[in-house]
């Protein structure tokens, strides 16, 4: 099985590449073969996660180099989940954008997210921290095409803000990268969990220092206040199919911070100890709020749904920060459920920009075509982004309460406050999109539009995921527990990387 932990990475990589040299005039070629990679990448994420779930974790030794010198690949519970769920919605993505003819916009897109594909499973599955901000850069070029493609003033401008904020955030990763290996001589995440915790006094300063900087680094990714600023634009400005990508992308960060968080920086490390959840878990509750107020104001629909990542991202680091199995396992729900549901929605967001010049929420607008099924599709979406029953965003809030009850006074009160402050936004979005543009259209009548069927089945299949993540809440809770239990318990994922002994 080991040989294929690699094709998550060399699959989308291969398939890209292919695309750059042989396909660029050929759209339909390219649509063939990117639905053939994402279909593959799934299959082969499904078949890794059911062997995770069952096996221990497992490392995968690039040019045959033993850890902690060579590049590891390691698959967990963990990797398995993300590229499964990556894999998902990439599928989804590829099929709306299909539909609805975005990749017709510009020459090379299907080969750019195959290379966003292939930075974002190789984040998941590596186990070193210098790759993962190799791939980390991968994911920058990447997606800086994807976020211009179709071109346009403000989508530059949203684009330029983008990269110049992740620019900081890799010359911070390398300042930290460089100031951890200084004094552990290892980036290897396995070996780091070792060599960290036996660090002596005179270098506890400086990996303070380069932790912190570290956690930086992955609340940029994660879009934590106060380096959330360049989420609400650039998701805003991006292309639907391309926001709707990004939404996986802010988890990277959150995976990351639980990464490194729980086998390398634990709340027990004799030098960090709770520095981390201490200084976490107060940024969080204030991009909850952030992200709450953003939606109750905002003026566009695609900003409301940029705003509705960054208090998903807010909610899933309440939970990250406690930094205990229940917690954690209560973020990878919510985790799963905000990527599925934010991706909905920036579709949505996109079906509605398709029919209407643009998607401003100060006044009512003339209907749109399909008003009906798209006005539907918005409800479901945003009763699961609010987190009301019965729908999967209102057991991932449950969870995290839960999980929190030791701190009810603060954090149950924002959570809850938030929860009725995004009815209210949402609430107040349907009604002028839809119920008022209706009721002012003289004949109720909308101009024609193609119907688009494959965008909507996207957008459908994404809802539906919701409702199997309801239904079968039980079974997918109990394993995402047994996930958290194997993080806090790291004993297999260094054995698996088996370091040589220190003499």
């Amino acid at each position: 099985m080991s040989h294929w932990i690699t094709v998550p990475v060399l699959l989308p990589a291969v398939i890209g590449a292919a695309m750059v040299l042989m396909m660029r005039n050929d759209l339909l070629l390219q649509r063939v073969f990117s639905l053939a990679s994402v279909l593959g990448l799934l299959a082969v994420s499904v078949t890794l996660l059911v062997v995770a779930s069952h096996e221990p974790p497992e490392v995968y030794q690039l040019g045959d180099w033993p850890a902690p010198f060579g590049i590891m690949l390691v698959l967990d519970r963990l990797s398995a989940l993300m590229i499964t769920l990556t894999a998902v919605l990439a599928v989804a993505v590829l099929l709306y954008t299909i539909g609805s003819g975005w990749d017709n916009r510009g020459r090379h897109f299907h080969a750019l997210f195959q290379f966003q594909l292939m930075g974002i499973c190789g984040a998941f599955l590596t186990g070193d921290a210098f790759n993962l901000f190799v791939f980390f850069e991968i994911l920058l070029i990447a997606s800086y095409g994807l976020m211009i493609h179709a071109g346009g003033k403000d989508r530059l401008r949203a684009g330029v803000q983008y990269v110049a904020f992740n620019l900081v955030g890799s010359s911070l990763f390398l300042f930290a990268l460089a100031a951890i290996y200084s004094i552990t001589g290892t980036l290897n995440i396995a070996d780091l969990a070792v060599k960290s915790a036996e660090l002596s006094q005179g270098d506890a300063a400086l990996f303070r220092v380069a932790a912190v900087m570290l956690m930086m680094v992955f609340a940029i990714k994660g879009a934590l206040v106060p380096l959330q600023f360049w989420l609400p634009g650039t998701y805003s400005n991006a292309p639907g199919p391309v926001a709707a990508l990004f939404a996986v992308m802010t988890k990277i960060g959150a995976y990351s911070v639980i990464r490194f968080g729980v086998i390398v920086l634990p709340p027990t490390h004799p030098i960090t100890g709770t520095l981390i959840a201490d200084l976490m878990l107060p940024a969080a509750l204030v991009t909850l709020i952030i992200g709450a107020l953003g939606i109750l104001g905002a003026t566009t629909l695609s900003r409301l749904a940029a705003f509705a990542a960054v208090a998903s991202m807010g909610t899933a680091f309440i939970a990250i920060a406690a930094f205990t199995p229940a917690a954690t396992a209560a973020a990878l729900y919510y985790m799963v459920h905000s990527t599925l549901a934010g991706a909905a929605l920036f579709l949505i967001v996109d079906l509605v920009a398709h029919r209407r010049a643009h998607d401003g929420l100060r006044q009512s607008l003339p209907p749109i075509a399909q008003a009906g099924l798209i006005s539907g599709l918005f409800m479901v979406s945003a009763i699961a982004t609010a987190g009301m029953p019965p729908l999967s965003g209102f057991i991932g809030k449950l969870l995290v309460l839960d999980a929190l009850r030791d701190q009810a006074a603060l954090v149950w009160s924002v959570i809850l406050a938030t929860s009725l402050m995004t009815i209210l936004g949402f609430a107040r979005a349907g009604s002028t999109l839809f119920w008022k543009a209706h009721a002012s259209a003289p004949d109720g009548d909308a101009p024609g539009h193609p119907a688009q069927v494959l965008a909507f089945v996207a957008v459908g299949a994404l809802l539906a995921g919701l409702a199997v993540l309801t239904v079968f809440a039980g079974p997918v809770i109990t394993w995402m527990e047994a996930t958290a239990a194997s993080l806090y318990d790291p004993s297999a994922y260094i054995a698996a990387n088996q370091l040589p002994e220190v003499k």
